[in-house]
């Protein structure tokens, strides 16, 4: 490469808009790779997140310099989270119509996808942190590296372990559901949210507005319940 392309090619990554541009780049391109095979390994986010590391290591470019261009997305992550609040608005009746079971499965559903991971990693050896980190993985990324940090884990292992989560919840959870044929809107949208967050709640609005208000409903209550409850378990068991 010439000293001239080295050095436009400086010039472009260093702009201040470069970073978003290859994230929302990425993004579009495995959205519509998605779109046109509806393949199971080929999750939007997971496909994008592959693109965004092998441009990251083509280009040499430093993590931290990355985040630091793509820090307007992470500012509107958000607001994007909150506006999921758009179709639980819009299905209010039928939420306050089965309400005690929407708080029931929370309760048993939320408690046990505590337990069993931090079980799961406690039976592989995994160390305290490495759990603590572990515990507030099926809340959305805000919740969990705050409460991460409060609990004595690591805020940057509990991004990383939501991340993991929603993506195999958002590629799994659908054909787990469709395999034991459970159709109920309100059944799977709680699932989703209940265990995989925003990326479960997008890929509920897939399947209907309904499944969507659901999830959306699974994911706030979620991370309510963890963010008031786990750090108070964590310190009576302590």
């Amino acid at each position: 490469m010439s000293l001239q392309w080295y050095a436009a090619l400086q010039a472009v990554i260093g702009h201040p808009l470069f970073a978003v541009g290859i994230t929302l780049a990425a993004f579009q391109l495995s959205q519509l790779l998605y779109e046109k095979t509806r393949a199971l390994l080929l999750q939007p986010l997971l496909v994008a997140t592959l693109m965004l590391v092998t441009t990251l290591l083509v280009l040499d470019i430093d993590y931290q310099d990355y985040r630091s261009g793509a820090s307007i997305l992470t500012f509107l992550l958000g607001p994007a989270t909150v506006a999921l609040a758009v179709p639980l608005y819009q299905n209010v009746r039928r939420v306050r119509a089965v309400l005690m079971p929407v708080l029931i499965t929370l309760l048993l559903g939320g408690t046990l996808a505590t337990v069993l991971g931090i079980g799961l990693a406690w039976l592989l050896g995994a160390e305290h942190m490495i759990m603590m980190a572990l515990a507030p993985k099926s809340v959305t990324s805000p919740i969990a590296m705050l409460v991460a940090e409060e609990i004595g884990g690591s805020a940057s292992l509990a991004a990383v372990f939501v991340m993991i989560t929603g993506i195999l919840g958002a590629m799994f959870g659908v054909e787990l559901m469709r395999l034991f044929r459970i159709e109920h809107p309100a059944a799977k949208g709680l699932a989703l949210g209940m265990v995989a967050h925003a990326i479960g709640t997008a890929r509920a609005l897939q399947d209907s507005e309904e499944t969507g208000a659901f999830s959306a409903l699974g994911m706030s209550l979620m991370g309510v319940i963890t963010a008031v409850a786990l750090p108070l378990v964590v310190a009576l068991v302590s």
